[in-house]
């Protein structure tokens, strides 16, 4: 049985992770979710041995008693918090858990450079999808 509530470590300068995060503090009539932005100048409330940089590289949530989960868990997690259930079911079918999985982990790798906030790309990433010039063409 899950222990809420739920906190959930996510970044607020990223505006796909900041318009997520809203719309399930929205839907979480229970209060079951505490969302918390470590980008937050006064953030200083990660989980033992969890820095900044560790919440960053991806999506981290603590239940109450203490256990952290982290990527698509977290997500499952704060679906069945907030009443979308069928969704985490949905997820942990095996076609789709392998594509919500990989799908996740590549956001979550480009994740800054998605969102205009700095290049983490691989070398992969900046040949396999193109980007507009910087400046119109001559």
């Amino acid at each position: 049985m899950a222990l809420y509530p739920l906190t959930v470590f996510y970044d607020g300068a990223c505006p796909l992770c900041a318009r997520e995060m809203a719309l399930m503090k929205r839907l979480d009539r229970k209060q079951r979710l505490t969302v918390l932005d470590f980008s937050s100048p006064d953030f200083d409330v990660a989980p033992p041995g969890l820095a900044v940089a560790d919440l960053s590289a991806v999506i981290h949530a603590q239940w109450a008693d203490g256990t952290v989960i982290t990527g698509v868990e977290v997500f499952r997690a704060i679906w069945q918090a907030v009443g979308l259930g069928f969704l985490a079911r949905l997820s942990r079918l095996s076609v789709v858990d392998r594509l919500v999985v990989t799908a996740y982990a590549w956001f979550a790798r480009n994740r800054l450079w998605l969102t205009g906030r700095g290049d983490s790309c691989s070398e992969h990433c900046r040949t396999a999808i193109p980007r507009k010039p910087t400046h119109p063409l001559r």
